[in-house]
């Protein structure tokens, strides 16, 4: 029991010491940058967990109800299992307190803006409480947690396909032969690193002398997708450029490995199982920033008008909108005038946190199953494998019906 209770106060203390201290005064503004915050200091917490809380958990009659004790590998995913469930709740529990909020005179608007002491406190609260649950709902979690994790991703996809756009639309009205160089450059480097990305995958995941028919399928279809973008993208009648479609078939490529990568190291078409028993320190550190800096430009695209974050009902200013200006500032100075429509919703951008407290765990526990005999392998099985390669697939939907969708319903706006 005192173990339970040295691991409550950690969580807590870590909590505090990561948040508090500026929890005090977050203005309306900056409060999507401090649910940033706080999601970054749960993927902290998680990675100080999975590294030293080993041997508090073997002390836990209920975490460790085995007549065997596991290896450390299980207590580690265990560990980052549990805080990711508490975050996950934290979210998603105000993802539907926020459900419906049209304008900035509901009530609910303050509790997303206001009240941080009270939420990190509620915050820590159900990360403790998760070290108190079975195993069997952490089990459940997890299987969950995978499925959650490709929904994720799929939000990743669209935050690179409205980067992409942007980045091309920006070069583009310039109006300068410089950027138009420069727009070229970059889709003949993309291209080529595709082609030659490609060339490699063949060599890792094709030895000769073995039947590697299903990764010879998967970089052909990655290959075909390439040149399937190029096509559509430059047919007169679609209003594309050959930029983003580049920069999408690399995106596809590299998911490709991704997925190549994550097979079982007993199968003899992955040339790569001598090195996948276990995720570098640099990987797991740049997967980590990579979720970041994804959660945190879906966070500040939120108000802008090309995100799928806005609502039907909020102002759309165009692309010259702040990121994060003046529509947060609060209501005018005394007036009880016209309810002002929320710029964003509420709802979803929350829904955005705790799928990404998913993706996070799969992350930290290379999505391995926490009750496989093989625990101590990381980021590999065939799971992993076909998450990875459904993304890679319906990010190329997604990708071709931007490019057709104008076509199919002109009279609909798609910008």
């Amino acid at each position: 029991m005192w173990c339970a209770s040295c691991l409550a106060s950690a969580c807590a203390g870590c909590a505090c010491n990561l948040c508090v201290s500026a929890a005090s005064a977050v203005p309306r503004r900056s409060a999507r940058l401090a649910y940033c915050g706080l999601f970054a200091a749960s993927l902290i917490l998680s990675f100080l967990l999975r590294q030293f809380a080993t041997p508090l958990l073997q002390h836990i009659p209920w975490i460790n109800a085995f007549d065997q004790t596991p290896p450390d590998e299980w207590f580690q995913m265990n560990a980052v299992l549990r805080v990711s469930l508490g975050n996950f709740l934290f979210f998603a529990i105000f993802a539907l307190m926020m459900i419906g909020i049209k304008d900035q005179n509901d009530r609910r608007d303050a509790w997303h803006h206001g009240g941080w002491i009270a939420k990190i406190a509620f915050w820590a609260v159900l990360i403790v409480l998760m070290f108190c649950v079975p195993n069997i709902v952490i089990t459940i979690y997890e299987v969950l947690s995978k499925f959650g994790s490709g929904l994720f991703l799929l939000v990743q996809v669209v935050m690179l396909l409205d980067f992409t756009n942007n980045w091309n639309d920006s070069w583009v009205e310039k109006d300068e032969q410089k950027w138009e160089i420069a727009l070229l450059v970059v889709t003949v480097v993309c291209y080529l690193s595709t082609f030659a990305f490609s060339g490699v995958l063949f060599m890792w995941f094709n030895p000769s002398g073995h039947d590697c028919g299903l990764n010879v399928f998967f970089i052909v279809m990655t290959l075909i997708l390439a040149f399937a973008f190029a096509i559509v993208a430059l047919h007169p009648q679609v209003n594309g450029s050959i930029m983003p479609a580049s920069v999408i078939s690399v995106y596809c490529a590299y998911l490709c490995y991704t997925s190549l990568s994550s097979e079982p190291d007993d199968y003899e078409c992955n040339g790569l199982h001598m090195h996948s028993k276990q995720v570098s320190m640099s990987a797991l550190i740049l997967g980590m920033l990579t979720t970041v800096l994804s959660v945190v430009y879906s966070a500040v695209r939120a108000g802008s008008s090309t995100t799928f974050l806005s609502p039907p009902s909020s102002p759309r200013s165009g692309a010259k909108n702040p990121l994060l200006g003046d529509e947060e500032t609060g209501k005018d100075d005394g007036k009880e005038s016209e309810p002002r429509p929320v710029t964003y919703s509420y709802t979803f951008f929350h829904l955005i946190f705790a799928l990404a407290s998913m993706y996070s765990a799969m992350l930290l526990t290379g999505w391995t199953s926490a009750v496989s005999e093989k625990s101590e392998l990381m980021d590999v099985g065939w799971t992993t494998v076909w998450v990875r390669i459904c993304t890679e697939w319906v990010t190329a939907a997604l990708y071709i019906w931007t490019l057709i969708a104008p076509l199919l319903f002109p009279d609909r706006d798609f910008s």
